[in-house]
């Protein structure tokens, strides 16, 4: 009675042989799962990377989903996401799913470079793993600015004609890069169709190339931990790092918990509070575009506010722009800002503790000023975190090589 069972097995065996033996799965897995050494004192902050790929993979599912009911016109645009919306079976869900993934992408990321700051993920040998992570945020921000446009709603349109207008303050080419950028002499049926394409195709095939990138990086240099200590340094007669545990199963089952409680998460706000009071998605924008009517006021969706304060506080257009600009290319020189002997904030002194707690507040305050309506007195505070930000690297570039540091361990601590 056992024979036809012992031959599918035998069957099934040489089957996956076959393929093994023209494509390496075995291999693959080997080196990037069981053989893979990561440290053995990963914690909270850890679980940032493998959540942030988790909801690639939920965008660009239910992105698929809205595409097939999705109207690229200006004309039909709106009434087709009202048509998900409404008529779709199970398309308000999808919809919900997008948008609030969306907002949930971005937090995982900006905690995920936080992350960097706490431990010096950035630091040598890793930079290039740090600015592959850098072009994956700008392409994340350039691929949520197209999917924003999309809906065709008020706060769509008129954010769409903020931001582009932002080119326009290049001198010599400002005008006809805007023209170029919206396809038209105004935000139109053209610059939809193109953000489209954009935001369908051009971008995601560009962030699932970077994120490649980025993994294989970290792989080819392993991955940092809390300590901030080279676990490859010290190996057993193995040549195995005596502080190294395989990634998988163990770290596979830390972030399959991680997931189950994100989901737990993810889902309540999904079916609760999709619309987080405005935050993830803006009440004008469940108003058609008008190009006539403009919104009392106008401001970019939360994820982008940090930068657009800093913008706000500049009384000059293009010294705004540029000072906006600078403040996400300083990001890409922070490998190289941070001179401090160490890498962990675990063994930096009070003084960097301080530095990464008053950059932290800065940011986020400055996402709540550029939600605002831009007082005077907001002016002001604006400008003091815009000067807090800037700061940041600048002190951290004199002071990390000086700066009070504790002794270093020589394994890895728990």
């Amino acid at each position: 009675m056992a024979k036809p069972a012992s031959n599918l097995a035998r069957r099934a065996d040489a089957l996956w042989n076959w393929v093994d033996t023209r494509l390496p799965v075995s291999a693959f897995w080997k080196a990037t799962m069981t053989g893979y050494q990561a440290p053995k004192n990963f914690n909270f902050w850890y679980y940032m990377g493998s959540l942030a790929l988790l909801v690639l993979v939920i965008q660009i599912l239910s992105g698929i989903f809205l595409t097939m009911h999705y109207k690229p016109s200006a004309d039909l645009a709106f009434a087709s996401v009202e048509y998900i919306m409404r008529d779709v079976e199970w398309g308000w869900f999808i919809r919900y799913l997008h948008s609030t993934g969306a907002s949930f992408f971005f937090i995982l990321v900006y905690l995920h470079m936080f992350r960097s700051l706490l431990y010096g993920s950035h630091r040598s040998p890793r930079e290039l793993v740090w600015i592959f992570g850098m072009l994956i945020y700008l392409a994340l921000m350039a691929e949520a600015f197209m999917g924003y446009v999309l809906p065709w709603g008020q706060m769509s349109y008129w954010g769409a004609q903020v931001i582009i207008n932002l080119f326009g303050a290049i001198p010599t080419i400002g005008e006809p890069l805007t023209e170029w950028i919206r396809g038209d002499f105004f935000i139109s049926d053209a610059t939809l169709n193109r953000f489209f394409a954009l935001h369908v195709i051009a971008l995601p095939l560009a962030l699932l190339g970077l994120v490649l990138m980025h993994l294989v990086a970290l792989r080819e240099n392993g991955s940092n931990n809390p300590d901030g200590i080279e676990i490859k340094a010290n190996k057993d007669e193995n040549g195995l790092p005596v502080d190294g545990i395989p990634f998988h199963p163990y770290y596979t089952v830390k972030d399959i918990f991680g997931v189950a409680m994100f989901l737990l998460l993810f889902a309540f706000i999904l079916f609760f509070w999709p619309e987080a009071g405005g935050l993830f998605l803006e009440h004008d924008n469940f108003i058609p575009a008008n190009p006539l009517v403009t919104p009392e006021h106008i401001k970019p969706v939360w994820y982008f506010t940090p930068y657009y304060a800093i913008l706000k506080a500049v009384p000059d257009k293009l010294m705004g722009v540029i000072l906006m600009g600078l403040s996400v290319v300083v990001l890409f020189f922070l490998p190289w800002l941070d001179r401090s002997p160490v890498k962990s904030i675990r063994y930096k002194g009070l003084w960097y503790k301080i530095m990464v707690g008053v950059f932290a507040v800065a940011f986020v305050r400055l996402g709540m000023l550029g939600m605002s309506e831009g007082t005077p007195a907001q002016t002001i505070e604006m400008r003091v975190w815009t000067f807090v930000y800037f700061a940041f690297f600048i002190l951290l570039y004199f002071l990390s090589p000086g700066g009070k540091t504790k002794p270093l361990p020589e394994r890895l601590t728990h």
